[in-house]
């Protein structure tokens, strides 16, 4: 009996070795597969869309949106996006990238804001909205983020997103963290960043907007977080909610000093 026990136990401990092996080198090709699409990665034709977009005027009001101040006065986009979320004192709110510019198309180009958050992900301005971002995140690329959190609502903002990010409910019981708080996890051999403390360069929220492979579309952080809350069985947030920001100003915070590698690709 106990020598049948020592062989189950032998046989386990090599299978486990076996399975992190087989999880070593399945990451290892994943990162490789991603570093072979990086010079042809389609994201690239967002930027130019997003770069386009951004001169052209358009909107009810015929303008473009040049004039758009993203934290470092307006029309400067080099060095924004590793700021975002902040607070804004003339929305009085704390903001992310896609927010931001949802505000920048009602109040310069005469465009709805209320209808363009209503918009599907990949339809119409929405999809507009995502080029733009990645555009503008593209032009912060190796650069390292520095989120301010200073002002009494960027901190609120930090500590609600924390808190959303442990909260559990839905029918599984799920939180952000069931997946992202600890270090070493996997799902499916894809490893899983520990987002309560700095994951590393162009790890996490330094790796959104990103180009996906396997559906071919491109993602927004805001995109990335409903399909977060969809496999948590929750319901969608509704795009730019607090709840959404709050969650990218505690990763971003957490992200501080690690070097953005927007637009990336993921698979």
């Amino acid at each position: 009996m106990k020598q049948t026990t020592l062989h189950a136990a032998v046989l386990a401990l090599a299978l486990s070795a076996g399975g992190h092996a087989m999880a070593q080198d399945a990451a290892k090709g994943i990162a490789e597969y991603r570093k072979m699409l990086e010079d042809g990665n389609p994201a690239e034709l967002y930027e130019m869309k997003g770069e386009e977009l951004w001169k052209k005027s358009r909107g009810p009001r015929n303008t473009s949106l040049e004039r758009c101040d993203l934290g470092k006065g307006p029309g400067v986009v080099k060095g924004a996006f590793v700021e975002l979320p902040r607070y804004f004192a003339d929305t009085d709110r704390v903001q992310d990238l896609e927010s931001r510019l949802v505000s920048c198309m009602a109040t310069l180009q005469g465009f709805d804001a209320a209808e363009i958050a209503k918009t599907p992900f990949g339809k119409g301005e929405m999809a507009n909205v995502t080029a733009l971002a990645t555009w503008i995140a593209a032009q912060s690329r190796g650069m390292r983020f520095a989120l301010p959190a200073g002002h009494p609502e960027e901190k609120r903002f930090y500590e609600l997103g924390k808190r959303a990010f442990f909260y559990r409910a839905g029918p599984h019981d799920f939180a952000c963290a069931t997946c992202h708080a600890v270090d070493g996890q996997r799902i499916r051999l894809q490893d899983l960043p520990n987002l309560t403390k700095n994951p590393g360069d162009g790890i996490g929220f330094a790796a959104w907007p990103a180009y996906r492979v396997s559906n071919g579309q491109m993602w927004s952080m805001q995109l990335r977080l409903n399909d977060c809350y969809r496999q948590q069985r929750f319901p969608y947030p509704g795009f730019g909610s607090d709840v959404t920001i709050a969650l990218g100003s505690y990763m971003g915070i957490n992200a501080r000093g690690a070097e953005s590698i927007v637009p990336a690709i993921k698979r």
